[in-house]
C-alpha cells in the first residue's frame, strides 16, 4: 500500500452526505442549545470541583490553584473556539476524529480517535470509582457498610468495586433508551449540581480567612502550570458537546451556544470554588477525596457538608453519563467509516441509538471502575485530550486553506492566531505532565497503530480511493512531487459526480 494512502482525506461533502443524504445513516436530531449547555456543564463540573480542587491546591499550586484553573480554562477556551468552528461546519458524530479525517487524513484521524477513546474510557472509569467512594461514605454515615469485597478492586483487597459497575450499567441502559431521555435526566442532575455548588460558594464565603491565601504562590509558577496540566481534563466536557453534533436540531446556532456557554459558566464556578476553598482551609490540608465537604466540616457547617456529598453523587453521575455518551459517538463514527468493525455502528430499531457500541463502551468503563484502583487511571485522560487539541487546532488552519468554500456558520476570531495559540498552550501543558503518563500514553498509541495497520487501514470505506482527496497541500515537497507524477485516479480526482461520489457507501449500506 502506498504510504500516501494513509493520508487519504474524507471530504466534508462526503461526511455531510452520510448524515443528510440518501444513505440515512444519521442519528436523530433531538437536542437544542439548552440540552447542549447542560450536557457540557454536566461533563465539566464534576471531578474537577469535587475532587481536584484539593489535589491542585495541596500538591501543586497552593492558594494559586485559582490561577491553575484560570490557565487551564484559558487553554480550553482557545480549543473551544476551534471546536466550535469545526462542529458548526461539519455537524456529525465523531468530534475531533471526524474533523481530522476531513482536514489531515485517515491516519491522523485514527490517532485522534484512539486518543479520545483513551480519554473518555479512562475519565468515565475514574469518575465511576469516585462516585462509588462518595456513595460508600454516605452509606457509612447512615449506618450501612458495604463489604470490602464488594467495594474495592483486587489491588486494594477486594473482589470488585460493585457500586462503580452498577452506576455504569444504569447509565448505559439510560443512554440506550434515547438521547433526548438521557438529556432530560442530565438537565435535572445539572440543575441540582449547580444549586449545590452555589450553596458551597455562598456558605463558604461567610467563613473566609484571607490570611490562608498567604503565601499565594508557595510552589512558584511551575506549580501553577503543573496544577493546570493535572486538572485540565476537568474542562474537556465541551468536547462531549461536539460529539453530539449529529443529534442537534440547529447546529449552526446551538453548537456555538452549547460549547462556549458551558465552558464559560463552568470556568467561572471553578475559579470561585478554588478561591473559596483555599480561603476556608489551609492548602496543606486539602489533599483529601472530598475537599469541599472537608472544608465545610472544618468550618462547623455539617448540614452543608452533607448537601455537598449528595450533590457530588448526583453530579459525578452526570459526568459518567456524558463521558459514555461521547465515547460511544466517537466509536460510532469510526465504525461507520470502517476503521472499526461496521457492525458496531448498528442502531437500535426502536430507540435509534448505537446500542452495540454503548454496551461495549460500558463494559470497558465498568472493567476500569470495577477492577482498577483510581491511582492507575487518573492522569491518562489529559494527554489524549491535549494531543487531540493540538491536531484539531492545526486542522482548522488546514481546512481554511484546502476547503475555503465550505459554509462556516461560526469562524474562529483572530485567525490564525487563536488556533496557533491553542496548539501551543496544549503542547505547553503536555510537557508538564508526569513522565509515567507519557509512558502509558506511548504504549496505548502503539497498540492503536497495530490495530490501524492490521485492520483499520484495510477495511476503511475509503480504502478503494473513491471520493478521496489526498492532502498534498501540507505534505513535504518530495511527496507532493511524487503524488503529482502519478496517473490521475480516483484518489486525486476526488468528488466528480453525484452518481459516483458515494457509491462505495451505498454498496455497504446493508452492513448497517
Amino acid at each position: 500500500m502506498n504510504a500516501l494512502s494513509y493520508f487519504r482525506r474524507k471530504p466534508a461533502e462526503v461526511i455531510l452526505h452520510e448524515e443528510t443524504g440518501d444513505l440515512k445513516q444519521g442519528l436523530k436530531r433531538r437536542l437544542g442549545a439548552f440540552d447542549l449547555t447542560t450536557m457540557g456543564i454536566g461533563a465539566i463540573i464534576g471531578t474537577g470541583i469535587f475532587v481536584l480542587t484539593g489535589v491542585a491546591a495541596s500538591r501543586y499550586a497552593g492558594p494559586a490553584a485559582v490561577l491553575s484553573f484560570v490557565l487551564a480554562g484559558a487553554a480550553s477556551a482557545l480549543a473551544a473556539l476551534v471546536y466550535t468552528e469545526l462542529a458548526a461546519m461539519v455537524p456529525v458524530a465523531g468530534s475531533a476524529y471526524t474533523y481530522s479525517y476531513a482536514a489531515m487524513g485517515e491516519i491522523i484521524a485514527w490517532i485522534i480517535g484512539w486518543d479520545l477513546i483513551l480519554e473518555y474510557t479512562v475519565a468515565a472509569g475514574a469518575v465511576a470509582i469516585g462516585w462509588s467512594g462518595y456513595l460508600t461514605n454516605l452509606l457509612q454515615a447512615a449506618g450501612l457498610t458495604l463489604p470490602a469485597s464488594l467495594s474495592a478492586p483486587p489491588a486494594l483487597g477486594g473482589i470488585i468495586n460493585f457500586p462503580a459497575v452498577a452506576i455504569v450499567a444504569l447509565i448505559a441502559g439510560l443512554l440506550i433508551l434515547g438521547t433526548k431521555e438521557s438529556a432530560m435526566v442530565n438537565n435535572i442532575i445539572v440543575l441540582v449540581k449547580l444549586g449545590v455548588i452555589l450553596l458551597f460558594i455562598a456558605v463558604g464565603a461567610t467563613h473566609l480567612n484571607p490570611k490562608l491565601w498567604t503565601p499565594f504562590l508557595p510552589f512558584g509558577w511551575p506549580g501553577v502550570v503543573a496544577g493546570a496540566a493535572i486538572i485540565f481534563f476537568a474542562y474537556i466536557g465541551f468536547d462531549a458537546v461536539s460529539t453530539a453534533a449529529e443529534e442537534v436540531r440547529n447546529p449552526a446556532r446551538d453548537l456555538p451556544l452549547g460549547i462556549l456557554g458551558s465552558l464559560g459558566i463552568s470556568s467561572l464556578l471553578y475559579i470561585l470554588v478554588a478561591l473559596v476553598v483555599t480561603g476556608m482551609v489551609s492548602y496543606r490540608l486539602l489533599n483529601v477525596p472530598s475537599p469541599l465537604s472537608f472544608a465545610l466540616l472544618r468550618a462547623g457547617v455539617p448540614w452543608a457538608a452533607a448537601a455537598i456529598s449528595v450533590g457530588a453523587i448526583t453530579g459525578l453521575g452526570s459526568v459518567i453519563l456524558v463521558d459514555i455518551f461521547g465515547q460511544s459517538r466517537i466509536f460510532f463514527a469510526m465504525a461507520r467509516d470502517g476503521l472499526l468493525p461496521q457492525g458496531l455502528s448498528r442502531l437500535h430499531p426502536r430507540y435509534g441509538t448505537p446500542y452495540v457500541i454503548i454496551v461495549m463502551t460500558a463494559l470497558m468503563v465498568a472493567a476500569i471502575g470495577g477492577f482498577l484502583p483510581v491511582a492507575l487511571v487518573a492522569e491518562l485522560a489529559n494527554i489524549g485530550t491535549l494531543t487531540a487539541f493540538v491536531l484539531v487546532s492545526l486542522g482548522v488552519i488546514v481546512l481554511r486553506h484546502t476547503q475555503p468554500a465550505l459554509p462556516r456558520p461560526f469562524k474562529v476570531p483572530f485567525f490564525p492566531v487563536v488556533p496557533l495559540l491553542s496548539a501551543a498552550a496544549s503542547v505547553y501543558l503536555i510537557l508538564n505532565l508526569p513522565r509515567l503518563t507519557w509512558l502509558r500514553f506511548v504504549i496505548w498509541l502503539a497498540v492503536g497503530m497495530v490495530l490501524y495497520f492490521s485492520y483499520g487501514s484495510r477495511h476503511s470505506r475509503l480504502a478503494g480511493g473513491e471520493g478521496v482527496s489526498l492532502p498534498n497541500v501540507w505534505l513535504p515537497a518530495p511527496a507532493r512531487k511524487e503524488l503529482s507524477s502519478e496517473e490521475p485516479g480516483p484518489a486525486q480526482t476526488g468528488l466528480t459526480s453525484a452518481d459516483n461520489d458515494h457509491e462505495p457507501f451505498r454498496e455497504k449500506e446493508e452492513d448497517h
